[in-house]
């Protein structure tokens, strides 16, 4: 069976979204975007066909994701509405939307999907949590969101309920990375390494470091603990960050994270 598949934007992750979906041969996309320039290229990348609309597109597709700011959303959705129906699936990849607004955006007329994924998605490394507690989707649209997300990596079905949790962890959880990433790279340059080199060697530590987490049976704990050994240099850092409270400070950011997360979904 064939799935037409329609994006209302093709920005940075809505293109991302739709590099994961070129290797299938059962799907048809289309998309819609003001700037036309994205749509040229992702025509001649990946044979998305150009529609005129949020309208045409919502009309001529059965699963619907949008890929647009938050704040224009709304909009969006008041506009398309009155095409919708129990056939089709609306996909929100908008952060901070619930799934509620989007219930009533569409007075209820069709299935909606909540997805958040993250920024690694960009490179089909990405985290994507999905949310389906709506009660209009069918049993084909419950298999198939999913599987079309694992295309830009794991997928993970989630109730709303903890998207807060996923927002401070694993949504928030790249910048979180990066940081860490700038400060070791800072260090490799203060004690003598050119920046070039730096940022090289913790690239590769950390692609390295995942993967050894990803494919060992070892816990990352373990892990930790084989790096560790007794009276060396790895502990001394190890101790000196348990001295300044690092872990700690790391899970309260997290929580902040999430703390703000819940306030923007009361907006």
């Amino acid at each position: 069976m064939t799935h037409t598949i329609g994006f209302i934007g093709v920005g940075n992750m809505g293109t991302a979204i739709l590099k994961g979906l070129t290797s299938r041969d059962d799907i048809k996309l289309h998309g819609f975007d003001l700037h036309t320039d994205n749509l040229v290229r992702a025509g001649k990348e990946y044979g998305l066909v150009a529609q005129k609309s949020a309208l045409d597109l919502a009309k001529a597709c059965d699963y619907i994701i949008v890929a647009v700011k938050p704040q224009h959303a709304e909009p969006v959705i008041k506009e398309i509405a009155a095409s919708l129906d129990r056939s089709k699936c609306l996909i929100s990849i908008c952060a901070g939307l619930s799934l509620g607004k989007f219930e009533e955006w569409t007075e209820n007329r069709c299935a909606v999907v909540r997805v958040m994924p993250n920024t690694p998605a960009l490179v089909n490394e990405g985290v994507s949590a999905i949310c389906l507690d709506n009660a209009n989707l069918s049993d084909e649209m419950r298999e198939f969101v999913p599987a079309m997300f694992k295309g830009i990596g794991q997928a993970h079905i989630l109730p709303e309920k903890q998207f807060d949790a996923f927002t401070g962890v694993i949504g928030s959880g790249p910048a979180y990375v990066f940081y860490f990433m700038e400060a070791m790279i800072e260090s490799g340059v203060a004690l003598g390494l050119t920046r070039p080199q730096a940022t090289q060697m913790v690239e590769g530590l950390f692609l390295g470091s995942s993967k050894l987490a990803a494919e060992s049976d070892l816990s990352v704990t373990q892990l930790r603990e084989m790096v560790t050994s007794p009276a060396g240099t790895t502990i001394r850092a190890l101790m000196h960050f348990d001295r300044q409270a690092v872990k700690g400070d790391i899970i309260d950011g997290v929580f902040e994270s999430y703390f703000r997360s819940i306030e923007l979904g009361k907006k």
